[in-house]
């Protein structure tokens, strides 16, 4: 195992983490973390993506975290006032996305 000097992240941000704007858009850091962790169990869990691969900025797009940012960045999923991931499709119907609602698929 390659040891990383001091000083050097085993990682690099994602720098629409940083955005100022993103983090408003969905109520703070701790709202913003609590969608990210929920998208990404759903999608484990096998759910499709909501994402526009055509309009995405990133090169990633097809990684589950970036997939989960480039759906918030295109307001393709949010938090629901009890907290539950919902997804907007085309047809603008709001469905919700949680593990509760993943389960038996």
């Amino acid at each position: 195992m390659r040891r990383l000097p001091l000083g050097e992240p085993p990682f690099q941000m994602i720098e629409e983490l940083k955005d100022e704007e993103l983090i408003g858009k969905i109520g703070g850091r701790f709202k913003l973390s609590a969608l990210i962790q929920k998208r990404l169990v759903a999608l484990n869990e096998g759910t499709p993506s909501a994402i526009d691969y055509a309009r995405s900025s990133s090169t990633a797009t097809r990684d589950r975290l970036n997939t989960t940012i480039q759906e918030i960045l295109q307001d393709k999923i949010y938090l629901d006032a009890e907290s539950r991931v919902r997804i907007h499709h085309d047809e603008g119907v709001g469905m919700v996305l949680d593990s509760e609602f993943t389960e038996g698929y």
